[in-house]
């Protein structure tokens, strides 16, 4: 199971970087256990720096770009079907339908996802179970830095229960081939973010500053499919999300 955690962490710190690591003024607003956090990141970069990130190149260096790109598009492929039910659990019909016919499309005629024939056509918008409790009003908590995974908060955090059940190792029964299987998707999108991390490591200089800001509002921006109210702030400092419209 905790193999598993590494792959958001991951993914998070690709849209930083993707997004020009957009940062907020929050500071600490929002990261009452910072001392923790901080040790904790300290740990998932040593982690990552001997085990992760060597594994990552060695796999780039020696696979072909057309196979990363197979193995890419067959794991997205799984999240596109995840986001179109959590499309559907928040009351948009049009966006669920468009994602699940996204899904359909490529797992019958891209070789069960290996190939993104419908991404010319449709657009993919992933959606996750914390987006889909963001949607609804529940507020995203605490900042929290978890071992192996990383960025988070006390609301996304309760949601990745949810979210471990629509990945494809999820279906295989504990053994071999779903440790195989679980160490292909860390490594492939460890691979597809080497650029993207080498970038934050060379401009920041406070990098669980950066990495915890910009999670903060990329994940606000996503609750709010992209047009976010003017955040309010609490008596305590720590920032809520309110229910976006519907």
């Amino acid at each position: 199971m905790i193999r598993r955690r590494v792959v958001p962490w991951l993914v998070a710190v690709a849209a930083l970087a993707l997004d020009g690591c957009a940062t907020t003024g929050a500071g600490t607003t929002g990261d009452p256990f910072e001392g923790l956090n901080r040790a904790v990141f300290s740990f998932n970069e040593a982690l990552d720096e001997a085990v992760i990130k060597p594994a990552a190149t060695g796999y780039q260096a020696i696979v072909p770009e057309f196979v990363r790109y197979s193995v890419e598009n067959f794991f997205a492929n799984f999240n596109d079907g995840w986001s179109a039910i959590n499309h559907l659990l928040q009351a948009k019909p049009a966006a669920a339908l468009e994602m699940g016919l996204k899904f359909s499309v490529n797992t019958v005629f891209g070789f069960g996802g290996l190939v993104d024939v419908a991404g010319a056509g449709i657009e993919r918008r992933s959606e996750d179970f914390g987006q889909t409790l963001g949607r609804w009003g529940i507020g995203p908590g605490p900042y929290l830095v978890l071992p192996l995974l990383g960025p988070s908060t006390l609301r996304d955090t309760a949601a990745l229960a949810a979210d471990w059940q629509a990945i494809p190792e999820a279906f295989l029964e504990q053994g071999i081939e779903r440790f195989a299987l679980t160490t292909l998707h860390v490594i492939s999108v460890r691979a597809s973010l080497l650029s993207a991390t080498r970038a934050l490591d060379e401009i920041a200089l406070d990098k669980y500053s950066l990495l915890r800001d910009g999670y903060l509002a990329r994940r606000r921006y996503l609750v709010y499919d992209g047009n976010p109210p003017e955040e309010p702030e609490s008596d305590d400092g720590d920032t809520r999300d309110t229910a976006p419209p519907k």
